[in-house]
């Protein structure tokens, strides 16, 4: 190999390389190379083992899950962690149970189909005691059976038709009691709790007459099996006809003495409607009760809230007991587990409540039914309303003085929810707090749904905002109710409320007092039967037992009451 340089004179000089400058030329470059490979492999070793100290002193979670032993600082990684994963089940535990009030409500719904099931415990402040386990048993046992009891089962199926041919075994799986639609809402809805508990004392299935508009108002209560009478069962066409002067009414039968232990018909019609008589009230005693036992099916048609005439029959006494031990829930209880509302009435709920009721310290709830052959409003009305809201601190009254209150802070929210047919007294209280400041310095909104001028039974639409006026009254803090009104007892049973009861008024003249407190949140039971069943004579049906009291808004009423307290 040749090379030529200039030299400083200018000359060219060839250079040339020996073949033992050649090969120490190649081993200069096998060294330069191995030094290289060397200098390469330990910035890779030195990264590897700086991983492996970030990794080692540090390590994330999951590999502290998975190896829990590499040193002292994972197994408190792991402790942390498997802390927060209990803290996070028991939040879990804890909702769901509030989502099935304590057990109260069956899981497995589809949800979608009745949205209030599960969403209502977000608005209520969660049941007013504890469900005794012995009535989540027997709901659980009970759903059981409507199941293969229920509509279209071959049990249901073949007493139907036993009850077409009009022979039937006594051997017979399924009993059933049916509740025939009749009356307003507020009484339905009663009346519907009424025959249920009586169905499950008797170990009966309840299937209820749907009428023009239940499958519109509520969802279905029971899992896997329907509690609507199907439309082809064969009596029907005879829900309308029945009454106290049926071959087939009890209490006809009784009076005629045709109830003989061997002649056992395939049916019994039970009246136990306002108007019913001495014969009809007989249902309530022990003796009627031991012949009505063997009866596959018993048609009902009722507008009472007769469960505390049930409290005084002693072969359901300790069966009673067991299943409410606090006596006033028991409406409590079972409205919160039979009574949902449909998906259309929840959005009626919902809507209104997050728009008036959601973002204040406290909710209210009056409810005024007038018991008036005309509409009104009534003067008389409105100043019962005031006197017992004012008088009892309920409502905060006005300063007629000043056009405003100083008040430091955030002023305190009260929203007043309410419900009647008029919007008279609406518009005079939500006049009054607009025109003058609240001695207090509150601030207090009136809100009232609906006024529809007169009660529509039979309108569909207006039900539904008739069910759900009751389900928020039930969400407020306190309330205020009328005297004898169904759509108030209704109210004040879901909420778990104690109210405050307008006394009726006489002349259209306002009560003194106005109200007073509810003995307990059970509703009144207009029209019990006054009969001693052993006695066989008349007697003071609400004498008889510390936890039957006499109603507050109606002296010859009867409800229960926590015999603790009375």
């Amino acid at each position: 190999m040749k090379t030529t340089r200039k030299e400083e004179s200018g000359k060219k000089v060839s250079l040339s390389l020996s073949p033992s400058d050649l090969d120490s030329k190649c081993a200069f470059t096998l060294t330069l190379m191995r030094l290289m490979g060397f200098f390469v492999t330990s910035l890779v070793l030195c990264s590897v083992i700086f991983s492996l100290s970030v990794v080692l002193r540090d390590p994330p979670s999951d590999a502290a899950l998975r190896e829990p032993l590499l040193s002292s600082a994972p197994v408190f990684q792991m402790s942390q962690t498997q802390q927060d994963l209990d803290n996070d089940t028991s939040d879990s535990v804890e909702l769901q149970e509030d989502k099935l009030l304590g057990g109260l409500l069956a899981a497995g719904f589809d949800e979608r189909s009745c949205l209030s099931r599960y969403q209502s415990a977000m608005y209520h402040k969660g049941l007013s005691g504890k469900p005794s386990s012995y009535l989540i048993s027997r709901l659980r046992k009970y759903e059981v059976q409507h199941k293969e009891c229920g509509p279209y089962t071959e049990s249901y199926n073949r007493t139907v038709e036993e009850l077409r041919s009009g022979q039937f075994t006594e051997s017979s799986a399924c009993k059933y009691v049916v509740l025939i639609s009749f009356s307003g809402l507020g009484n339905r809805i009663l009346t519907l709790a009424s025959a249920f508990l009586y169905a499950l004392l008797t170990n009966r299935v309840l299937l209820v007459d749907p009428g023009v508009d239940m499958i519109d108002l509520f969802c279905e209560p029971f899992p896997d099996a329907s509690w609507f009478l199907p439309a082809d069962f064969p009596l029907n066409a005879q829900f309308n006809n029945f009454s106290q002067k049926s071959d087939q009414c009890y209490g006809k039968m009784l009076k005629n003495k045709s109830v003989t232990n061997s002649t056992v018909p395939s049916f019994v019609y039970l009246h136990l409607v306002h108007d019913y008589d001495d014969n009809d009230k007989l249902f309530f005693c022990d003796e009627e009760q031991h012949f009505l036992q063997k009866v596959p099916w018993l048609m009902m048609k009722t507008d009472n809230y007769f469960i505390p005439s049930l409290f005084l029959m002693p072969s359901f006494e300790q069966e009673l007991s067991d299943l409410f031990p606090n006596k006033e829930t028991v409406f409590h209880f079972l409205g919160r587990y039979l009574f949902h509302p449909s998906n259309s009435v929840w959005g009626l709920v919902v809507r209104y409540y997050q728009a008036y009721l959601a973002k204040v310290d406290e909710r209210m709830g009056i409810q005024i039914r007038v018991f008036d052959t005309e509409p009104g409003p009534f003067q008389h009305v409105l100043d019962q309303i005031l006197a017992c809201t004012l008088k009892k601190n309920l409502l905060p009254d006005v300063n007629h003085q000043q056009d405003t209150i100083n008040s430091s802070g955030i002023p305190k929210s009260k929203a007043i929810l309410m419900t009647s047919l008029s919007s008279g007294y609406f518009e005079k209280v939500r006049d009054m707090y607009w025109e003058y400041p609240t001695v207090t310095g509150e601030v207090v909104g009136i809100y009232q749904p609906s006024h529809e001028g007169y009660q529509q039974t039979q309108k569909q639409m207006h039900n539904q905002k008739a069910w759900a006026e009751m389900y928020l009254l039930s969400l407020t803090d306190v309330l205020v109710t009328s005297a004898w009104s169904t759509f108030g007892y209704v109210a004040q049973g879901l909420g778990g409320l104690k109210p405050w009861i307008l006394y009726k008024p006489e002349n259209r003249t306002a009560p003194d007092p106005p109200c007073r407190r509810a003995m307990s949140m059970e509703p009144c039971f207009h029209a019990p039967p006054f009969y001693d069943c052993k006695a066989k004579r008349g007697t003071d049906t609400g004498e008889l037992v510390p936890y039957v009291r006499h109603c507050e808004d109606m002296n010859w009423g009867l409800k229960l009451v926590d015999s603790y307290s009375y």
